[in-house]
């Protein structure tokens, strides 16, 4: 017998009725009658007729795991079924889209097209009574995404409460990071090439690169000081001291978000600094509970990690007094995570309520992604670091804290580059749901 918290034929209902109860409000919010929502049209390069790979409208995968179907549009109508208008070009150039099929078609009324100007006499006949939500190419004569904040605002605020639906959707995406993860780990200790590691990620997860949910970061040695490396050198490096991987992975429209940091000297110091991160990173998700706020959560592990740096001889001065003179800042210039799902970096990770106001940001922390407090059904990353970057230490040397730094020591660590660890974790009604980890340990047993 099948699992129910994994059966998609029992998750999806609830699912749709939690979108459509959700839209209700939206469309009454914002004074329209209807939601209509384009999957997209395909991009096309600048003087040219290649286009690039096409990223389907995150608010249309929200409704039904179609990712590969430009021109489609989706209806919704309050009280009523919602309606798919389905693009099958007729087209002996590329693949055509296969027929709707699945355990979602039922819900749905669908009427085929074969041209993507046909959409137009399916669609609600006055486009002023419609929220419609998409970019401006999916324009139709006259039809055209007008993006109303006021139900964006809304539809947005809620999507951060998952549905056990896209939480288990979440949990396949992130099973099949972990397959990659491992093969890359096996990779780099065979002496890969940052390229090859990254095509043993790709057999490894039987994702082309255009379906991952980001460009794999692949970073050997001081390439790790590079927060978004993803140059992908062909040739090993002559000696590899460390490896970080952030790459994950899509199922249905939906992501996963796994960082790991390897050294090639499973016993020596770098070992030693990962497992300290490592540990401080199992705390952090330890506290992804209801009521928790996240930008408190930011802040605590700035002083942890302010411990890891003092611990570890790299400061001569108290965890608190590296935060207070933003010491930890150079070591962790990024925030600790950020909402994901649709998106890997889900939308409204700022918001104070339905209706657009925002939680500010931590004074001295812009890159912090997510500043709302948590509550059951969010999912966020928690992505603690440690980094020897050449640009950020050379302004602390310039400063008066320079003096209380082990400069010799720092010295020492540049050539590992820096260490990420990145799990994705639901907040429940009581412990945290680890995508990751426990996606690692499905695969050890």
């Amino acid at each position: 017998m099948s699992d129910p918290s994994t059966d998609l034929n029992t998750l999806y209902p609830a699912h749709l009725a939690t979108l459509q109860a959700r839209s209700d409000r939206a469309l009454e919010r914002g004074g329209f009658d209807h939601l209509v929502v384009p999957a997209g049209m395909a991009h096309y390069q600048f003087l040219d007729d290649r286009d690039y790979p096409f990223a389907v409208n995150p608010h249309f995968k929200h409704w039904l795991p179609v990712t590969r179907a430009p021109g489609s549009w989706l209806v919704y109508t309050p009280g009523r079924r919602p309606r798919l208008i389905y693009l099958q070009p007729r087209d002996y150039w590329h693949v055509v889209p296969e027929a709707p099929a699945g355990y979602w078609v039922d819900a749905f009324d669908i009427t085929i097209i074969r041209e993507p100007a046909q959409a137009r006499a399916l669609l609600p006949a006055d486009p002023a009574r419609c929220a419609i939500i998409g970019e401006p190419n999916a324009a139709l004569d006259g039809f055209a995404p007008n993006n109303p904040q006021a139900v964006i605002d809304y539809l947005h605020y809620h999507r951060a409460y998952k549905t056990p639906y896209e939480l288990a959707l979440m949990r396949v995406a992130s099973r099949l990071g972990a397959r990659g993860h491992r093969a890359a780990e096996a990779a780099f200790r065979d002496g890969a090439s940052e390229f090859a590691i990254h095509c043993a990620y790709l057999a490894a997860t039987q994702l082309a690169e255009h379906e991952l949910p980001y460009g794999n970061i692949i970073a050997l040695n001081e390439h790790a000081a590079v927060l978004h490396y993803t140059d992908l050198d062909r040739v090993p490096p002559t000696r590899p001291h460390a490896f970080l991987i952030d790459a994950g992975a899509s199922f249905h429209g939906y992501a996963s978000d796994i960082t790991r940091t390897w050294a090639a000297e499973r016993d020596g110091e770098f070992q030693a600094l990962i497992d300290a991160v490592d540990a401080a990173q199992r705390g952090f998700c330890a506290k992804v509970r209801p009521g928790q706020s996240y930008p408190q959560l930011h802040l605590h592990a700035h002083h942890v990690l302010g411990g890891i740096l003092r611990d570890h001889g790299f400061v001569r001065m108290s965890a608190e007094a590296a935060v207070e003179a933003g010491v930890t800042g150079v070591f962790f210039p990024h925030g600790l995570g950020h909402g994901i799902g649709l998106q890997v970096h889900d939308v409204a990770g700022f918001a104070a309520d339905e209706a657009g106001a925002a939680i500010a940001k931590p004074a001295g922390h812009p890159y912090l992604r997510l500043t709302r407090t948590l509550a059951p059904g969010m999912v966020t990353t928690i992505e603690p670091g440690l980094y020897f970057i050449d640009l950020l230490l050379a302004e602390l040397k310039t400063r008066p804290e320079a003096r209380d730094i082990d400069w010799a020591r720092v010295d020492a660590f540049r050539r590992y580059g820096g260490i990420r660890i990145e799990d994705d974790v639901v907040c429940t009604d009581g412990a945290p749901e680890n995508l990751t980890r426990e996606a690692f340990a499905a695969l050890d047993h």
